[in-house]
């Protein structure tokens, strides 16, 4: 059999099996890789494990979004709404209906290095005390920051918007995309994405700085509800190759195990940027559309790729034989 050098791994050409560097051995953790042709084997379709419902900052129900990514040809789905599990027991029923298998997430906001950036939680047990308490805090400072944001706008000439945007989330978290869509709606901009532009990144009227969860916590939280904990689209951040190495080997320390090498947001190019960060650290990889309704056209569901060759899926070593069920534990 012949091998070929990737990264810090060797691929064998024939199996697709991928095989520890004698480098990397008690460095960290990394699973033997699948086949190349698992995914045709195993799944009908290429996980999503990264969507929002309205239970965050989405614009669709929980079991709407299940229903419409069982429609798309999705069998495996992760509901990670930010900050909070609340939409976790509606998706779950949903999908047991549909005949989806769901994994139970979350998406979790964190101060590093005096950025904002997400770590999302896979297989997480919804009903963890330690998770709970620490997503209630994060929803705390959620609450005063909405209102803050409607202060700021409100002394900048645009009146009313914590109102608004607090119509906009039907009641549950108010996020910064809540009051985009009522800023939008009440004629102040074309897009949210001009929103964000003009009113609520740092040097703008409605700017608030996050104070969210240290890393290490964010991470520690998802691996005591039994979870596995994902670095979220990180090449949006925008990071440099050194700072994005830094974050990695501090998700890595914390106990991180993978990163999102496809994301919604991230080009063709930064898909293997990623993939190469992912081989070269040992990072499992991880596949997540970061949906959040239908009025982004540009990020539907069903429509991802596959991962690049050799890495190591994080579903590697889940149970994907049967279906959900009604409870948000995983499994």
């Amino acid at each position: 059999m012949h091998f070929q050098q990737i990264g810090n791994f060797l691929q064998a050409e024939v199996h697709g099996l991928c095989v520890l560097d004698e480098t990397q051995v008690g460095k960290s953790e990394i699973c033997r890789c699948v086949p190349q042709h698992w995914y045709d084997d195993r799944m009908p379709a290429l996980p999503d494990l990264h969507t929002h419902s309205t239970a965050s900052d989405g614009t669709l129900g929980p079991a709407e979004l299940v229903a419409r990514a069982q429609a798309a040809g999705i069998r495996v789905l992760a509901l990670t709404d930010h900050d909070t599990l609340e939409g976790m027991e509606e998706a779950a029923a949903e999908a047991a209906w549909q005949g989806l298998h769901f994994v139970p997430g979350v998406e979790i906001s964190v101060t590093w290095d005096g950025r904002t950036v997400h770590i999302v939680g896979l297989r997480v047990d919804a009903g963890n005390a330690e998770l709970q308490q620490g997503l209630a805090g994060l929803r705390r400072f959620r609450d005063w920051r909405a209102e803050e944001i409607g202060r700021r706008l409100g002394r900048a000439g645009y009146p009313g918007l914590f109102e608004q945007a607090r119509a906009f989330s039907n009641g549950r978290l108010i996020s910064r995309t809540h009051f985009a869509r009522a800023l939008v709606d009440a004629g102040f901009a074309e897009t949210t994405r001009e929103v964000f532009r003009r009113f609520l990144v740092s040097g703008k009227p409605g700017h608030v700085p996050g104070e969210w969860a240290d890393l290490g916590e964010a991470v520690g939280w998802i691996r005591a509800a039994g979870g596995r904990a994902v670095i979220a689209h990180p090449a949006r951040y925008g990071f440099t190759r050194s700072k994005l190495r830094r974050l990695i080997d501090a998700f890595r320390e914390a106990g991180g195990e993978g990163m999102e090498v496809i994301s919604g947001s991230h080009s063709r190019d930064e898909v293997f940027t990623m993939a190469a960060h992912a081989r070269d650290t040992g990072l499992l990889a991880s596949v997540g559309s970061d949906y959040h309704g239908p009025e982004n056209s540009w990020i539907e569901l069903g429509r991802l790729p596959e991962l690049p060759g050799g890495l190591c899926p994080v579903w590697h070593d889940w149970s994907l034989d049967t279906v959900s069920t009604a409870s948000p534990v995983a499994v």
